[in-house]
């Protein structure tokens, strides 16, 4: 009698696709970073489900352009930074540099600030040594890429899980509104706070470092690409990869905007402290420890590839480069005078979010007019709905801008 072993197949089929999977995993973690607590459970607390729909467009729009940062790197072998010095005048590219890394510190402050505070609930630990002990964590990451960049990828993959079990749990706990979170799928705003939030929660999503990363990320893989038929499976599985990590990432941001509505809507929580006492107070002591585990993941995950955006941004940009212990210390210093003035982290964490969005453009821009010219990426060009479709999301985060700035200064 023959046995056919029907498992042979599988494991070979998993065998060949599994390299090209893990960038949008790395990438996915700045999209559950501390500063999505901030602003979605603020959101939550603030508006209840008004502001759902805003998490969902964001993180459509997340996918969709971090899947075309993706393609970059994969059909170049160039990250988006490198292809922006080399397409670009001299002082355009400089600028963009100078942008990014003041964007790179607005992530460090609220990654820092994060772990600190997770810290802090978790062992009482005081916030500025909280804050040290975040970015040494950062380091010890950072150190698995230097081993390999499959240690990183599975690392920060397996960190992103446990952020989505811990609210995940917490989610089951505190039920949901259907008739509510349908309501909230309608577009609209309650005043210009919610339009801050819903400027944050975009700026929080759609984070303008890992537009730079993930082309970065995938582009160690375009070699192995080369072949026709191996590039479009890459593509493939590039496309699943962003789907499946950003998905995760997205199901995190709304179930954080879900447990604040149904939990702390109409009441005067308005700190992450608060929030983590509430959740003791109204579910049990379990729930207040998913949620601290589940910010510090967040803090030491998305500080390490905070770090590494930067320097891959600095490479790109003017091809220089300097020690991680120095950039680390440039980046820190915001947030470590935050903690140790006394500055409300949360609110800080907020603005900070709120300082993301207006650098989103800037890294968007240029990657939708690379990505659509056929002189760079060939065949594999933008399709003309494509285009359409992430000029349309770009030009709704500038809006937002503008009318934030608008209200803000009237």
């Amino acid at each position: 009698m023959v046995v056919l072993d029907l498992a042979q197949p599988l494991k070979s089929r998993v065998a060949r696709v599994a390299p090209w999977f893990g960038p949008a995993f790395v990438a996915a973690i700045a999209y559950a970073d501390p500063g999505n607590f901030a602003t979605n459970f603020t959101g939550g607390a603030s508006f209840g489900y008004l502001l759902v729909w805003v998490i969902v467009a964001a993180n459509v729009m997340a996918m969709l352009i971090q899947s075309l940062s993706a393609k970059l790197g994969l059909i170049t072998g160039r990250d988006l930074p490198e292809l922006c010095r080399e397409h670009l005048p001299r002082p355009v590219a400089r600028g963009l540099w100078v942008q990014a890394e003041l964007v790179a510190m607005a992530t460090d402050l609220a990654e820092i600030i994060g772990g600190a505070l997770a810290l802090y609930l978790l062992f009482g630990i005081p916030l500025p040594i909280g804050g040290l002990i975040t970015c040494a964590a950062a380091f010890a990451l950072l150190e698995l890429h230097r081993r390999g960049v499959r240690r990183f990828e599975t690392v920060i993959g397996a960190l992103l899980g446990v952020i989505l079990l811990g609210f995940l749990y917490n989610a089951l706990r505190s039920g949901v509104d259907g008739a509510a979170l349908g309501a909230g799928m309608v577009p609209s705003f309650d005043g210009s706070g919610s339009l801050l939030l819903a400027t944050g929660i975009l700026g929080a999503t759609v984070m303008p470092h890992v537009i730079y990363l993930h082309s970065a990320l995938t582009k160690s893989r375009a070699v192995a690409a080369a072949d026709p038929a191996r590039r479009r499976e890459a593509l493939r599985c590039q496309r699943a990869d962003t789907l499946i990590a950003l998905g995760a990432a997205g199901l995190v941001n709304l179930a954080m905007l879900v447990i604040a509505a149904q939990l702390f809507f109409g009441s005067d929580v308005a700190s992450l402290e608060g929030i983590h006492a509430e959740f003791a107070t109204v579910l049990d002591g379990h729930a207040a420890t998913a949620f601290a585990i589940a910010l510090l993941a967040s803090g030491l995950a998305s500080s390490s590839v905070g770090t590494y955006a930067g320097q891959v941004v600095m490479q790109g940009f003017i091809g220089r480069t300097i020690p991680l212990a120095a950039r680390r210390l440039i980046t820190m210093a915001p947030a470590m005078a935050v903690l140790m003035l006394g500055t409300d982290p949360t609110s800080a964490l907020v603005w900070s979010q709120v300082v993301l969005s207006f650098g989103v453009p800037f890294a968007l821009v240029p990657l939708i007019w690379l990505t659509r010219r056929r002189d760079v990426m060939g065949e594999q060009a933008n399709h003309p709905i494509t285009t359409v479709a992430a000029s349309a999301a770009a030009l709704l985060i500038i809006c937002l801008n503008v009318l934030l700035l608008v209200r803000t200064l009237g």
